[in-house]
């Protein structure tokens, strides 16, 4: 199963959303981006749940728990 790292620059890849974009939508510098998908760093669950919602996937498939995409609702 993928890591949260290579979820993380999947999704964002897919998107075609740059850094520096992810990194202002959490309030922190690209950076910071750059460092979640470079697995240095991790945001923290406010940050997370930015980015399930930003990317609309789940919660468990962006940390790598799950390959089920879609958001139970």
């Amino acid at each position: 199963m993928a890591s949260f790292e290579e979820r993380l620059s999947a999704v964002r890849e897919e998107r075609q959303a740059f850094q520096q974009t992810i990194g202002a939508m959490l309030g922190v510098t690209r950076w910071s981006a750059h460092n979640y998908e470079a697995g240095k760093n991790r945001p923290d669950s406010d940050g997370l749940i930015a980015l399930t919602d930003y990317f609309n996937v789940s919660l468990d498939y962006l940390v790598g728990r799950s390959e089920v995409r879609e958001i139970a609702r």
